[in-house]
């Protein structure tokens, strides 16, 4: 996982094989109704937690953010497959959580789930990181200088652009 050590410089992420990035999250519409959707975000932190503790499901890295009633949760998977395996096991704890979600909670409005899935492959993307911590795309993959990539974010997406041409770092 990603710590607080700030790497200086300009670094990129250096994806080598394909991925998926999941990007999950909730928003509460009725504040009043604790009790309602509470249990949701109480479940998260356990499914966070069996993730990290067998690497062989598949989540890479994993990062947060809340904004007002809006919760994001940013993942990184090494598959799809290692993603829908992970939803779907009767013995891994979305499964319940889910059912649990349909019934309780789905019809109601108290609160609001949302996710996006993007399968990623390499020579597909493109990530800059000045003066940041490991994060992001470079935290679930291989974090370089971005002089092992390419200096211009079109040289980083796609080298055989005729117009990627390397520019002076800033």
């Amino acid at each position: 996982m990603a710590g607080n050590t700030m790497f200086p410089g300009r670094w990129t992420a250096q994806v080598d094989e394909p991925l998926v990035v999941f990007l999950i999250g909730m928003r509460v519409n009725r504040l009043w109704k604790l009790r309602q959707w509470w249990w949701v975000v109480l479940a998260m932190p356990r499914m966070m937690r069996r993730l990290s503790e067998v690497p062989e499901l598949g989540l890479l890295h994993a990062e947060s953010f809340i904004r007002g009633r809006t919760t994001l949760l940013v993942q990184y998977w090494r598959s799809f497959e290692h993603l829908d395996r992970f939803a779907r096991d009767r013995d891994l704890p979305h499964l319940d959580a889910w059912r649990r979600w349909n019934r309780q909670v789905r019809d109601s409005g108290d609160a609001g789930i949302w996710h996006e899935t993007y399968r990623v492959a390499p020579g597909s993307i493109e990530a800059i990181y000045g003066n940041m911590p490991l994060f992001g795309l470079a935290a679930a993959t291989t974090h370089v200088p971005v002089a092992k990539v390419g200096q211009s974010a079109g040289h980083r997406m796609d080298a055989s652009r005729p117009d990627a041409v390397a520019v002076e770092p800033y």
